[in-house]
C-alpha cells in the first residue's frame, strides 16, 4: 500500500554561519495512510431534520483487497479520519438495518453500534474486487438541525475494524428543512342577471327593465332576460326567484301556480328557463358549467311563477353557466286596463 512521508529540516539561523561551520541535520518521520476511496456518495431519501430515512452509501475500491470490516462514522465537523469526531446532534443510527449490498456480499452490521457509527463485518474476510460497492441502510434518524454533516469510511482486513485501515474516504451531505408552501383559494360566487349578458361576462350586461308594450287578448306577449352564475362551492348553488303578481292598482294579472301553456284570452303570467316553440321564445341553459332549471321551470311550452321558488340549481362546483328566462303574459277580455308592473329579484346562494 502507498506510504507518504513528511520531511522536517532543522537549520541554524543564517547569522550564525559567520561564526561556526554550517551544520545541517535532517530528521525524518513517517505517517502511514490507507489508499483513498474514490467516487464516494451518499443518497438520502428524506433529508429533513429528524426524519427517519434510508441511506445509500457507496464508494469505489482502487484495487483487490481482503476486507473483513468497514467502519462508517457520522460527524458534524469534518470528513477527515485523523481528526476528532463531533457527534451530530439528534442523529441515531443504532437502529439501522442493512437492507441490501452490491459489489460484495456477506456483510452485516456488527453489534455495538452507537448513535453515530457502526461497523460492517464479514467473518470470511473475502477478497473484494476493485470497483464500486454500495450499501443500503434503512431506519436512520437524521440529525435534528439543518446543516452540513460528514461520513467517514474506513476498510479493514480485520473483522472488527481494528488495525491499520486499508482504505479511507469521506462524504459531505446536507440536512435541510423542507419548504412548506401554502396558499388559499377564496370561496367565490359569480352571479349577475340582466336583459342581456354577453360572453358569460357580468361586465357586459345590458338593461334591467322589460317593457311588454300593449297587451292583447289575441296573442301572447313575450320577453326574456338572462342570468350567469359560477362558483367553487363544493355543493354547487341555488337561484331563488322572489317577486309579486303583475298589478295595476288593485287589478292583477294572476301568476300560474303550476306549469301551464300560454293561452291567449286568459289572464295569466309565468316564466320558464328553457327553449320554447309555443310561443317561440327562450333557450336552454348553456356554458361549460353545471346546473339545470328546477322541475317547475324546465318544461318547454309550460310556464309558472311562485315567489320563493328555486328556479336553477347545481350540486357541484360550477364553471360559468348561462340561463335564459322566458316570460309570458296573456290577458282576458275582462282584464281592466292599466299599467301593470312587478319587480322580480333573483338571489344566488352558494352551498359551501
Amino acid at each position: 500500500m502507498p506510504r507518504f512521508f513528511t520531511h522536517r529540516i532543522a537549520y541554524l539561523p543564517i547569522w550564525l554561519w559567520q561564526l561556526m561551520p554550517i551544520i545541517i541535520a535532517a530528521f525524518f518521520s513517517s505517517v502511514a495512510f490507507g489508499a483513498l476511496l474514490t467516487q464516494n456518495y451518499l443518497l438520502i431519501n428524506d433529508n429533513r431534520p429528524s426524519a427517519v430515512s434510508n441511506y445509500n452509501i457507496g464508494f469505489t475500491l482502487g484495487e483487490n483487497e481482503n476486507i473483513g470490516s468497514i467502519a462508517i462514522q457520522f460527524c458534524s465537523n469534518s470528513p477527515i479520519v485523523s481528526m476528532s469526531c463531533s457527534i451530530p446532534s439528534g442523529m441515531d443510527v443504532s437502529g439501522a438495518t442493512l437492507t441490501s449490498q452490491s459489489g460484495v456480499s456477506g456483510f452485516s452490521i456488527a453489534s455495538g453500534a452507537t448513535s453515530y457509527s457502526w461497523v460492517l463485518t464479514n467473518p470470511s474476510a473475502p477478497l473484494v474486487n476493485s470497483g464500486a460497492l454500495s450499501f443500503l441502510f434503512s431506519g436512520i434518524q437524521n440529525p435534528s438541525t439543518d446543516g452540513s454533516y460528514y461520513v467517514r469510511i474506513q476498510t479493514y482486513a480485520s473483522t472488527d475494524a481494528t488495525g491499520t485501515a486499508l482504505d479511507v474516504g469521506g462524504i459531505a451531505f446536507s440536512i435541510n428543512s423542507a419548504f412548506t408552501i401554502t396558499t388559499t383559494v377564496p370561496p367565490y360566487l359569480y352571479f349577475c342577471s340582466a336583459v342581456t349578458i354577453a360572453n358569460y361576462n357580468c361586465d357586459q350586461t345590458g338593461g334591467n327593465y322589460i317593457n311588454f308594450g300593449d297587451l292583447s287578448t289575441q296573442s301572447t306577449s313575450t320577453a326574456s332576460s338572462q342570468m350567469v352564475i359560477a362558483t367553487n362551492a363544493q355543493n354547487g348553488y341555488a337561484v331563488e326567484l322572489t317577486g309579486s303578481d303583475l298589478t295595476s292598482g288593485n287589478n292583477i294579472v294572476p301568476a300560474l301556480s303550476n306549469p301551464a301553456p300560454a293561452i291567449p284570452g286568459i289572464s295569466q303570467f309565468g316564466l320558464n328557463l328553457v327553449g320554447n316553440s309555443q310561443p317561440l321564445i327562450g333557450n336552454n341553459d348553456q356554458g361549460p358549467g353545471s346546473g339545470n332549471p328546477t322541475s317547475g321551470y324546465a318544461q318547454p311550452n309550460n310556464f309558472k311563477f311562485a315567489s320563493g321558488d328555486l328556479v336553477a340549481t347545481s350540486n357541484q362546483v360550477s364553471d360559468f353557466r348561462q340561463f335564459t328566462v322566458s316570460y309570458i303574459i296573456d290577458i282576458g277580455s275582462n282584464q281592466p286596463p292599466g299599467v301593470y308592473a312587478t319587480t322580480l329579484t333573483y338571489v344566488a346562494m352558494a352551498n359551501f
